[in-house]
């Protein structure tokens, strides 16, 4: 798989379809065994189309890795949601579908994104994983995150560990 076309740039309504699939893919690929079976079925099938397309229309910034013309990742991210990170710029999610990791994709968005939120007076980034994700966990240290916080999130009645990372 070439990557030498590929662009990340802001998602678009249109890109709703493609991102439903390249959530799907993502989450039961990174979350199978981690959240439980029926959570992660729910959390899959809040996110169709329609959720997307109210997601591009927000005012938080949604990132894509587009390469050709196929949508192969994503982030989310914008201003800190909460404190205990203490950041002023949050990611709330990245994901790279599970043919194109190992690339250098995540890397590249992961970037982008920090660069976009340290030119918005953002420099200061926080991101939470869950703990079991060792994928994740080892990616954020590998970009330079230095833990900070430790939480628990309820997912549809599951309490799952996770874990803060800041950067910067």
């Amino acid at each position: 798989m070439s990557t030498s076309t590929t662009s990340i740039r802001r998602a678009r309504i249109e890109d709703a379809e493609r991102l439903s699939d390249v959530f799907d893919e993502t989450w039961r690929e990174a979350y199978r065994g981690i959240i439980p079976g029926i959570c992660l079925e729910q959390m899959i099938a809040k996110r169709g189309p329609a959720w997307w397309r109210a997601a591009a229309r927000r005012g938080r910034p949604l990132a894509v890795v587009e390469t050709g013309e196929t949508i192969v990742g994503y982030a989310s991210y914008g201003r800190a949601r909460g404190g205990t990170l203490r950041t002023a710029g949050e990611v709330d999610e990245i994901y790279i579908a599970p043919h194109y990791q190992g690339l250098g994709l995540g890397r590249r968005l992961f970037r982008a994104i920090r660069n976009d939120l340290s030119d918005r007076g953002m420099a200061r980034v926080g991101v939470w994983s869950l703990a079991d994700n060792e994928r994740a966990r080892a990616f954020y240290v590998g970009q330079g995150g230095v833990v900070v916080g430790q939480s628990v999130e309820r997912l549809s009645g599951a309490l799952l560990p996770k874990i803060g990372y800041r950067f910067g």
